[in-house]
Parts: structure tokens; C-alpha cells; sequence
């Protein structure tokens, strides 16, 4: 029979980090599952959506993600995509930089803990996100989140932490690139339109499609979102001007940035967002993966989470 549990572990995760751990980690997780358990790592960029939706086709029925928020989205995407969302549950041990879906769940970052988390089979169902927009070769695609998907500088943060060496730790990491790009940020003209209103038009720094409250390494983005509420959280902060850019950066880690008479909260299932094709630059789930115009659609209930609180 095949193993009911399937592990899809991205060794590159943390910058390697996950691969040095991973020998130490999989014996006490395979003990605590009674040996009930697969192990496919990843090669490559996409791979996760291909081990997870092979895995489940041919009989797994929980998927632990040992990786980031951008190893999670891959695995939901390959889900998802396939129409495999009620036939599996996928579980998260996180090995990310940031692991900001985690903190939205209250799925521990210790390991050990987060091993007893998926042992005890604990299943909260919880919404997902579907992105439509064009990736770096200009092609229509298709992607689907968990945590939060955002247009603007968040994205090019996102590209500077993931160039680099990985020597700091998630906070520092976003906190040093944010401020990087900030310094030479320009806000491109981006249209936002939540369930067909028009929300923002004109120059945008940021805006989110969130379903989890953190991105960033801890930053309360979107600090009450919920993700099994059937909604969108966007937070939109026009461009505000480099000083007032860091004095909203420094207040998000405490999620009172909404509070600025800048920034506005709107919720709702599908934000469309449109700007010059190619110009202005999208992340989910921490991976910056391509670019406007993008729609992004609320799946609600798409997926079970075990261990999450």
C-alpha cells in the first residue's frame, strides 16, 4: 500500500538550511508517524505542484510541506489545479525564510513542535487564493496561495531576499531589503477594482489580495484578515513618498499602519488589477513570479490545513 503521509521537502529552502536539518528531522518525524511516510524532494522551481499532485494521485492523503510559504503555494498549486483539494490535507513544517503562514495558522517553527502538531491530525479548512496573470516570459498562467499575494514594492523586496546569502534571519532579511528598495522605489500607476468597483487608480506602492494577516518575515500586512472568512483582504497604500514609505514599514510590524489616512482596507472575492503589460511586478506567497494585469479570485474552503490553530 502506499504511505499515507508524503513529505515534499525543498532542500534550497532557508538557503540550504533544509538540507543540512533534513537527515535529523525525517528520522524523528518518521518515528513519531510510525514509519508511515514518503519522501520526494524537490529539483527545481515548480517541482513541488508536481510531487504533490503525483503523490495524492497515487494515494497519499496528507501532504507535509518542509519548505517556505513559496514551497506551500507550489503544492496548493499543483492541488488545486488538478482538482485534488478535497482529496488530501496538506500539513506545514516551516523551513522558510519568512514563514508568515505559519504565524497566520499557529503552526509552531520548531520542528519538533510542528511534528506534534501534524501527528495529533487536528484539520481546519481554510480558503485559498487564485491568481491569473503573465510570468517572465510574457505567458498567461495560473497560480493559487495561501497566505498573501501583493503588486508593488513588495515584489521587488521579495526578488532582493531571495538574491541573497541568507545570513540573516527572515525578520532582518525583509526588514533590510524593504528598506533597500524603498530608496529606489517609484510608484508605477496600477488600477485596482474589488468585485468590479474601482478601489485605486493613479500611483500605487502597494496593495495586497491576503488572505493570512503576515508577509515579509512578520509584518501585519493585512492584521485582520482571516482565512477561512470567504474574503480578500486588499490593503492598499498609495505612493506616500519615501519617508512616509519607512514610517508605514516600521508600523506594519505592529499592524497599525491601517490607521494611516493613507492606507485603505477593502474586502472582497475577486480583485482585478491592471497596469501596463510587463511594467509592475506581482509576488505570491513570497516568490516574485511575474507580472499586471492579474486577477485575483477567492476559493473558499479549498483546503485543509492539519495543525493549524
Amino acid at each position: 500500500m502506499p504511505a499515507r503521509n508524503l513529505a515534499v521537502v525543498n532542500p534550497a529552502s532557508r538557503h540550504g538550511a533544509t538540507a543540512r536539518h533534513w537527515d535529523a528531522v525525517e528520522a524523528r518525524l518518521r518515528d513519531a508517524l510510525g514509519g508511515d511516510l514518503e519522501v520526494e524532494r524537490t529539483r527545481g522551481p515548480r517541482d513541488a505542484a508536481r510531487i504533490a499532485r503525483e503523490g495524492v494521485r497515487a494515494g497519499a492523503e496528507r501532504v507535509l510541506v518542509v519548505g517556505g510559504d513559496g514551497t506551500t503555494s507550489e503544492v496548493v498549486s499543483g492541488l488545486l489545479a488538478a482538482d485534488l483539494g478535497r482529496h488530501a490535507e496538506i500539513g506545514l513544517l516551516p523551513f522558510g525564510t519568512g514563514g508568515d503562514l505559519a504565524r497566520t495558522l499557529g503552526i509552531p517553527r520548531d520542528p519538533d513542535a510542528a511534528i506534534a502538531a501534524f501527528v495529533a491530525g487536528k484539520s481546519r479548512r481554510i480558503d485559498a487564493g487564485r491568481v491569473h496573470y503573465r510570468n517572465r516570459a510574457g505567458d498567461e498562467v495560473t497560480s493559487y496561495f495561501l497566505n498573501v499575494a501583493s503588486i508593488g514594492a513588495s515584489a521587488a523586496v521579495t526578488e532582493r531576499v531571495n538574491r541573497s546569502s541568507g545570513r540573516l534571519g527572515g525578520t532582518a532579511a525583509f526588514l533590510m531589503g524593504s528598506l533597500a528598495t524603498i530608496v529606489h522605489w517609484r510608484s508605477p500607476d496600477v488600477t485596482l477594482r474589488l468585485d468590479g468597483v474601482l478601489v485605486h487608480e493613479g500611483p500605487l506602492a502597494l496593495a495586497t489580495a491576503a488572505n493570512g494577516r503576515f508577509f515579509g518575515g512578520g509584518m501585519q500586512v493585512s492584521p485582520e484578515a482571516l482565512p477561512d472568512d470567504g474574503l480578500l483582504d486588499v490593503v492598499v497604500i498609495p505612493d506616500v513618498g519615501k519617508a512616509r514609505m519607512v514610517a508605514l514599514l516600521a508600523r506594519s510590524y505592529r499592524g497599525t499602519h491601517l490607521a494611516h489616512p493613507a492606507v485603505s482596507l477593502h474586502r472582497g472575492r475577486t480583485l482585478e488589477a491592471d497596469a501596463e503589460p510587463g511594467r509592475v511586478w506581482l509576488e505570491i506567497d513570497g516568490e516574485p513570479l511575474g507580472t499586471l494585469p492579474a486577477r485575483f479570485e477567492l476559493l473558499p474552503g479549498a483546503v485543509g490545513v492539519i495543525g493549524a490553530g
